[in-house]
């Protein structure tokens, strides 16, 4: 089968991670968009794609397939959209939007125009997440009783100027790192009953929260932080237990304890394996994505849009 096209959109870290991995395998990057032309060139240099200070002649173009969006979510939407009118399906960074309202824009114009969007969340594309998601609805571990997840990176020490850091492009724990944790447990058990957030605001964005998702019978702790660096994840049943080392960032092991002893699930979470089946359903002509439906996008945007109301976090373009 002849190597799916895409068309690049920024070129920043997340674009040439994706990038030096993805041409391993049957993919290649045929062009590139980015206001700093400069940056755009070099990543075009280094994947033999071509360089385009124009949105429309990088993403129009006939030997592009796909779309990936790689800039700060902030322009997502924009970003997005014109890919989608232009006919190229789209596989667009996490989070989509900054609320509930963009990720609806996002939906409403892939119905639209009939043309595939599909949110980059790779830990649902990864076999090892999909295994543990297996495990919960075969009640291998019995009915859950307690989950807990906890992820944080040392962010706060980045430069000041970084996206994550900076409250005009929405950074902060929560959109850059809570929402994994966050669709980790919304993919496992759906939408919660209860949802509270108790987080620290500094210099206009959120450093740290813990976040409670309350189910029936059991509720998902959620802690995730700029100031730490941890990862792990507990699921915790009547009869046994699901643990992982690391849940997303690159998870390659799920441990299952039951009555009938030890089992160790190995896999790859990597972005050659999102780019990869996301191909596949393009190609397949979906214009949803089985891995990533709408409707998880959706809800997991409503979750964050309650934590901030909770935090009262407000971005400045918000006012």
């Amino acid at each position: 089968m002849s190597k799916f096209r895409w068309a690049y959109i920024g070129s920043g870290n997340i674009a040439n991670s994706t990038a030096k991995e993805i041409v391993k395998g049957n993919h290649v990057i045929t062009s590139v968009y980015g206001r700093n032309f400069d940056k755009a060139i070099d990543f075009a240099n280094k994947y033999n794609a071509q360089a385009f200070d124009n949105f429309d002649k990088a993403v129009g173009r006939d030997d592009v397939d796909g779309v990936y969006i790689a800039t700060p979510h902030t322009s997502h939407v924009d970003y997005a959209v014109r890919a989608m009118e232009l006919g190229k399906p789209v596989l667009c960074e996490k989070p989509v939007g900054v609320t509930t309202k963009d990720v609806d824009i996002l939906i409403d114009a892939a119905k639209r125009t009939q043309v595939y969007f599909c949110e980059a969340m790779w830990t649902w594309f990864s076999d090892v997440a999909l295994k543990v998601k297996e495990w919960v609805d075969t009640k291998a571990i019995g009915e859950i009783k307690d989950v807990t997840i906890n992820y944080a990176f040392p962010g706060i020490l980045m430069a000041k100027n970084s996206r994550v850091l900076t409250p005009s492009t929405a950074g902060g724990a929560l959109l850059d790192i809570g929402i994994y944790p966050i669709t980790y447990c919304y993919n496992l058990f759906g939408v919660p009953k209860n949802i509270t957030c108790k987080g620290t605001l500094k210099n206009g964005i959120d450093i740290k929260e813990t976040v409670v998702l309350e189910y029936d019978t059991f509720k998902c702790t959620l802690n995730m932080s700029l100031c730490a660096l941890k990862e792990d994840c507990l699921i915790k049943g009547s009869a046994g237990e699901i643990s992982l080392p690391v849940f997303f960032h690159m998870a390659s092991k799920a441990i299952l304890k039951n009555r009938n002893g030890k089992t160790v699930f190995n896999g790859k979470t990597d972005y050659l394996t999102e780019f990869t089946r996301a191909a596949e359903e393009i190609r397949a002509g979906k214009t949803e994505s089985e891995y990533i439906p709408f409707s998880a996008t959706r809800a997991c945007m409503e979750i964050m849009d309650e934590c901030r109301r909770q935090m009262n976090l407000v971005y400045p373009f918000e006012n």
